[in-house]
């Protein structure tokens, strides 16, 4: 797997994540989901360079003129529900992507955790480029797991994987069981993991703080 980590570059992405993190603000629900949408219009921009383009000719008002567009047919899929702010971002670079989308929890016990996937829609997926949405990249079980369900529809021809905080431990977990040709766009990643699993620092249950606490 490719690893794009853009914490070691100096952009406006950082102050959108700072107040992701930041307990004084991101208690904002809508502001939250706002940043989380702002980071994946970036990385959506930066995923964009790799993709595959073809000239075409237009016609403006005053003359013919050749550009460069996109060639892929891509397909975003968010993993619910924290997700959905980053699918909502994605939509608005790639306008024209068709979608799919994928449910996933975890189940926790005395000895492991364990991520459950009951939901998964999708269009045919085969010979298409796939961009799998997931805020928080903790152990990678979501994205390894959800990767498979949606193998049922068709192999793409290329898998970009986008999170906004990832752990070293999920990265590592993402290198051992995914393919060389996937690549993965991060807007950072955390030390370690606690003993529950979740990412420190980190930022907290993206999904609470961008829908509300749930039962």
């Amino acid at each position: 797997m490719t690893l794009i980590d853009f914490s070691q570059e100096k952009s406006i992405l950082t102050s959108y994540l700072k107040e992701l993190r930041d307990v004084n603000i991101q208690n904002d629900r809508m502001r939250f989901r706002f940043n989380l949408k702002r980071i994946s219009q970036l990385l959506g921009y930066e995923l964009s360079k790799s993709l595959n383009y073809r000239q075409t000719d237009i016609l403006t008002p005053l003359a013919k003129k050749q550009i460069n567009d996109v060639q892929d047919q891509l397909v975003i899929s968010s993993i619910l529900r924290a997700g959905l702010p980053m699918h909502e971002g994605l939509l608005d670079v790639f306008d024209h992507a068709e979608n799919a989308f994928v449910s996933a929890y975890r189940i926790e016990n005395e000895n492991e955790i364990k991520i459950k996937v009951e939901y998964e829609s999708s269009p045919d997926l085969n010979n298409k480029v796939l961009l799998l949405a997931d805020p928080m990249i903790a152990t990678g079980k979501s994205i390894i797991n959800c990767l498979e369900q949606l193998q049922k529809f068709g192999t793409p021809s290329k898998v970009f994987i986008l999170g906004v905080v990832a752990s070293q431990d999920g990265i590592k977990n993402l290198n051992n069981h995914l393919n060389d040709d996937i690549c993965c766009f991060v807007a950072d990643i955390d030390p370690h993991l606690n003993d529950k699993s979740y990412i420190v620092p980190g930022l907290g249950d993206a999904g609470d703080l961008a829908y509300g606490n749930k039962l």
